[in-house]
């Protein structure tokens, strides 16, 4: 409560005013602190947009609740906030890809928390990444957020801002993916660039027309409006006189080696974006046994570390800690990225009800079907027995 009252008056001194944002209403003119913009590599890399595109995407359709300690769905004004609306001006789908995005742009991503007058959460608003910066007070060793409004600094305690990372070095300020491909960018771009200015800055001419006699300028104009008009009036079928030698120019404007540098960058992109290679186009020297095994491999090398970043993030901020003393925390549910095939779907599902790991009702709400009666009861094989009951008298297994 003392850090936030503090948070509460360093950031509202000098111009206090109540509004709907909480005294951050000065943001908005003349530039909108809570809006940012693309940066130049994500907008014209083709590569580095569609694995930002992937990573955003695969985190916003993510179905994210809050559970309690015995794994229910608990519905209340914070699940609500955080599974539907932020604020008044997103979805949740839009929430977290908007900072999937800016966290693997900038390398940061930040939301700040208002709060209502009784301290509850009351919306999540995301910042502009480029105006907000880790501190650390010098004398709790408190983490504080220090953000450029348009008429001042404030200051925003680490409880108040969701921040959301790639790795750091320090712990606080996450490195950016884009910074670290820079060079291989900026290479990518110098080898497209030369490429097009060979393409329009080549020679219009198909062919050589080697005479073995010198021609004055009036011959050779002569000559080569004939061999123009001959060419258009004929289809394109040339007859070469004795003494002249004609000669095809060949251009190959399709060089291999810009294709090698395309598969280095995807190569590169993929491997510091951290997801498999062949989500970005690339199927050389990749084999898989299954289509589960391919989303198993994204799942469990790219998602799960980010899945439960934000889970940590979104429970320490949004949940107290009477609450996360009862259960209480978020989940982001990630199973329905493992789905495999009907078949295997079908498998599993049989034999998690045999042996009384799920219910049928629980297999139709996973199928989102609705719910049989009598489908709430586990059943279990008859031919499964207790290993106890197959001992005998003497205690011995018979």
């Amino acid at each position: 409560m003392w850090q936030r009252m503090k948070g509460w008056i360093r950031s509202r001194w000098g111009d206090v005013r109540s509004s709907v944002y909480g005294g951050f209403d000065r943001w908005f003119v003349p530039y909108n602190i809570f809006e940012g913009t693309a940066s130049s590599t994500l907008a014209s890399n083709e590569t580095v947009f569609s694995a930002i595109s992937k990573l955003s995407n695969s985190m916003a359709t993510l179905p994210l609740k809050l559970y309690n300690g015995r794994f229910e769905q608990v519905n209340n004004r914070v699940a609500d906030l955080i599974g539907n609306a932020p604020n008044s001006n997103m979805t949740s789908f839009d929430f977290i890809r908007t900072l999937e995005v800016h966290r693997n742009e900038y390398g940061n991503a930040y939301a700040l928390k208002m709060s209502d007058n009784r301290l509850q959460v009351d919306s999540l608003h995301i910042l502009d990444p480029k105006r907000v910066r880790p501190v650390v007070e010098a004398n709790t060793r408190e983490l504080w957020y220090e953000v450029d409004g348009d008429k001042g600094r404030y200051y925003v305690h680490n409880l108040d801002m969701i921040h959301v990372k790639h790795i750091s070095s320090q712990g606080h300020v996450g490195i950016s993916p884009i910074e670290v491909l820079k060079g291989t960018v900026d290479f990518d771009k110098g080898v497209r660039q030369f490429s097009l200015d060979q393409m329009q800055g080549s020679i219009k001419a198909s062919f050589i027309l080697k005479t073995k006699t010198h021609l004055s300028k009036e011959k050779k104009r002569e000559k080569l409006a004939h061999f123009k008009s001959f060419y258009q009036e004929n289809g394109g079928v040339i007859i070469q006189d004795s003494g002249d030698e004609i000669e095809p120019i060949e251009r190959n404007f399709m060089d291999t080696k810009v294709f090698e540098v395309e598969r280095i960058t995807r190569s590169r992109v993929a491997s510091v974006f951290n997801i498999p290679l062949h989500m970005l186009g690339e199927t050389q020297g990749e084999s898989y046994k299954s289509m589960e095994q391919m989303a198993l491999e994204y799942v469990q090398g790219t998602l799960l570390p980010i899945v439960r970043m934000y889970e940590q993030e979104f429970n320490r901020k949004l949940l107290s800690e009477v609450e996360r003393r009862k259960g209480l925390g978020f989940k982001f549910n990630v199973g329905g990225l493992l789905r495999g095939d009907v078949k295997t779907r079908g498998e599993f599902y049989f034999k998690m009800i045999r042996s009384g790991g799920f219910t049928p009702n629980e297999v139709r709400a996973y199928e989102e079907l609705p719910p049989k009666e009598g489908g709430e009861k586990l059943y279990v094989s008859r031919d499964l027995v207790p290993i106890d009951q197959l001992r005998g008298g003497d205690g011995r297994t018979g």
